[in-house]
């Protein structure tokens, strides 16, 4: 279950989680860059796999490359902090 806000800047936070892993989430709109714990997606998430999972959510809206999103996870195992 994820607890949602919403910023005076009009950017959107979340927070997940599943088993052991934790992702607080901040959207906002820009130019589709993504990044993890202060790293690319590609450099956080080698696996391919692992990537789509993250933008699965993006590409079922149609808002690839519209939304700017960095992400913090902690805990879990890699699969999990990608779920």
């Amino acid at each position: 279950m994820a607890t949602k806000e919403k910023t005076s800047t009009g950017a959107e936070r979340a927070v997940g989680r599943r088993k052991t892993a934790s992702a607080r989430v901040q959207i906002a709109p820009g130019k589709g860059v993504i990044t993890v714990n202060g790293k690319t997606l590609e450099e956080y998430f080698p696996v391919v796999l692992w990537r789509e999972k993250v933008s699965a959510p993006l590409k079922l809206t149609g808002r690839e490359g519209q939304l700017d999103i960095s992400i913090k996870v902690s805990g879990g195992g890699v699969h999990a902090q990608a779920e």
